[in-house]
């Protein structure tokens, strides 16, 4: 009886650090709607998951266009008169087009007409054209706004899902980016 205790102990301890590590999540049916800093699925249907190697080909033969999502709260309207507003920097891949606050899980109308005129801008209104979709690692913000582009009708979407942290860890250049003007909201 002890034997049988000490293996069954040994076992279970032996299986409690797999069941302990975090298992990457399923995709959801719908868009994530919240907690977008979080551990993303390692696949988007109908899209291609890019690595960093693929994504730097990419970048380098200019084969396709980079569109980064990261968010940038905008500059509160009701700010006191002679307050200084700075915006955070972002750094983004060369060449992107930044369309901040387009990957959250619902869309206000006219920041949804906001991303469709943007993917209309980078793919040229080709939709064919090979559409690149980033934020940062583990941001379900570039996951959400790659699946709206597929629901858009985009038939080349690749989601890089290491965004600008893959990006900076391989070493690769990036620039100094500003967002393309957002409606009012």
């Amino acid at each position: 009886m002890r034997r049988q205790l000490a293996a069954a102990l040994l076992a279970a301890s032996l299986a409690a650090p797999a069941l302990t590590q975090q298992q990457e999540p399923f995709e959801p049916e719908g868009y994530r709607a919240d907690n977008y800093r979080a551990p993303v699925p390692a696949t988007l249907a109908g899209a291609r998951v890019l690595t960093t190697g693929e994504a730097e080909a990419i970048w380098r033969a200019k084969s396709g266009a980079f569109i980064d999502v990261l968010p940038r709260a905008p500059k509160p309207k009701n700010l006191p008169e002679g307050t200084v507003w700075r915006d955070t920097p972002r750094k983004n891949i060369p060449g992107s087009i930044w369309l901040p606050d387009t990957g959250y899980g619902a869309l206000p109308p006219a920041m949804d007409d906001y991303f469709q005129r943007g993917l209309a801008l980078a793919s040229r209104g080709d939709k064919t054209a090979l559409l690149v979709i980033y934020c940062l690692a583990d941001c379900w913000m570039s996951w959400n706004a790659a699946k709206r582009a597929l629901a858009y009708g985009y038939a080349n979407v690749a989601w890089y899902r290491d965004g600008t942290d893959g990006w900076e860890r391989a070493k690769l250049p990036t620039d100094e980016a500003q967002p393309e003007p957002r409606p009012e909201q």
